[in-house]
């Protein structure tokens, strides 16, 4: 089972900090908060976390996986090239709950799952994931559940649905908001909508206007 680690305690959250970084290193899994809910994260560029990932969700590679990134400008290392709306929509919603699709740098050695050379990015809003990000680097993250089942909001129900499968828990606090993050495509000549959640469809368009849902 993993250890868990009170975030709330100073002492505690550099210690969990360090623990949960060796994890990501030796390519195991790490429950952490984010600002939406708790999610399961793994290194973006080991396959093996990867594969582990989703073995532990139950979920097959159709769905890739997203990435979460400590800081904005790590963006421009990813991707191919950055569609002014993304840049906008980013400086208007990062960090925050919006999910940016967009074409991947080609030279990336990664396996995120059957993503046809795209990359599904955030920048959370939560200090403890943002610290880990800063440490490890961009980490493959999705919500800490099995799949069909309800997103874990406490760092406890995590652990009850994915403990046997991480080294780490972060423990930040409970989740008051279980919406996930909005989804936008910004791969085509359009923006698209691909999943509404913690950012409507109308706030988008306040800064991205042509956007379709």
């Amino acid at each position: 089972m993993a250890d868990l680690y009170d975030c709330s305690d100073p002492d505690a959250r550099s210690a969990g900090l360090d623990a949960a970084t060796a994890a990501i290193v030796r390519g195991e899994l790490v429950l952490l908060p984010t600002d939406t809910v708790y999610g399961v994260a793994g290194d973006a560029f080991t396959p093996a976390a990867v594969t582990g990932l989703l073995a532990a969700k139950n979920r097959g590679r159709a769905m890739p996986v997203p990435v979460l990134i400590g800081e904005a400008s790590t963006l421009a290392g990813l991707v191919v090239n950055l569609p002014p709306v993304a840049h906008q929509l980013a400086e208007a919603f990062w960090p925050g709950g919006l999910t940016l699709v967009l074409e991947h740098a080609p030279s990336l050695a990664w396996d995120l799952g059957d993503a046809e050379g795209t990359v599904a990015v955030r920048l959370p809003d939560d200090e403890v994931a943002r610290d880990l990000l800063r440490r490890t680097g961009p980490l493959a993250v999705s919500s800490a559940n099995r799949s069909g089942r309800p997103a874990a909001t406490t760092a406890q129900e995590a652990a009850d649905q994915l403990g046997t499968h991480a080294a780490v828990v972060l423990d930040g606090g409970p989740r008051t908001g279980s919406a996930p993050s909005t989804i936008v495509d910004c791969t085509g000549p359009t923006p698209r909508v691909l999943r509404v959640g913690a950012i409507s469809v109308e706030q988008l368009r306040e800064v991205a206007p042509d956007i379709t849902d």
